[in-house]
């Protein structure tokens, strides 16, 4: 279950709601993604998420590495596109990083 809430406009407050959200027969699994792309259209941003295979990637790597000419295109699956108005943008920006401090240790309180 997420919680989402709506941005403040004209002074209102923001209100949290649980969503629940259920799956159709295409979503019932997640889909495992190693790479996003972001871009800003029309007013609307558009995520990418897709999935290279770890050989490419440690291939790549590899020859970066070594310095060798690095390839001019990779080629991946697309697993999704996500059309985000720039609200819903701004709320995922801020539940990510709520995700992320969640994640960083606790600072010693010895420093």
């Amino acid at each position: 279950m997420a919680v989402g809430s709506s941005p403040k406009q004209d002074g209102d407050k923001a209100v949290a709601v649980n969503v629940r959200l259920q799956s159709n027969a295409e979503a019932d699994q997640p889909t495992l993604a190693n790479y996003s792309h972001a871009s800003l259209a029309q007013g609307l941003a558009y995520i990418d998420f897709g999935f290279l295979e770890p050989s490419l990637i440690g291939a790549v790597a590899q020859r970066a590495q070594n310095g060798e000419a690095m390839p001019k295109q990779l080629v991946g699956s697309r697993a999704v596109r996500v059309a985000l108005p720039l609200d819903a943008v701004i709320r995922l920006h801020q539940q990510l990083q709520q995700m992320v401090v969640s994640l960083q240790p606790a600072k010693s309180k010895l420093s």
